[in-house]
């Protein structure tokens, strides 16, 4: 009994397609990330007003995790236990120099702590 090649490479490609689209159309469906991306999303919003009640709104540039700039430097949102913390950087005008800051918050996106190092 001889085996086909050409029919167990039709075989093997089918059955090798099937598994890719399905494990494609797993990832895509997978609710999880966008939802975890809407959270990140809105505790970085909750940050900028947080901040700009903090340190005065009037012409206040923001670079944060939604509006990142590596040439200024690097910007973070993550999870912690209580709830999130948001870093990036800030300045009032095109004159003054970039300024860090860090907001802390608990998991209901009311203000724990907020640190700046500028004006």
């Amino acid at each position: 009994m001889t085996f086909d090649h050409r029919v167990g490479r039709a075989v093997f490609a089918t059955v090798t397609g099937l598994v890719v689209a399905w494990f494609a159309f797993q990832w895509i469906t997978d609710p999880v990330p966008r939802a975890q991306r809407q959270a990140e999303e809105a505790a970085v919003l909750a940050a900028r007003a947080l901040l700009a009640a903090e340190v005065g709104s009037t012409g206040l540039e923001l670079v944060d995790p939604l509006a990142p700039n590596r040439k200024v430097g690097k910007v973070y949102v993550y999870a912690e236990s209580p709830g999130w913390a948001v870093s990036g950087y800030y300045r009032h005008g095109e004159e003054e120099r970039w300024s860090p800051y860090l907001v802390r918050m608990t998991g209901d996106l009311a203000p724990h702590s907020i640190r700046t190092d500028g004006p």
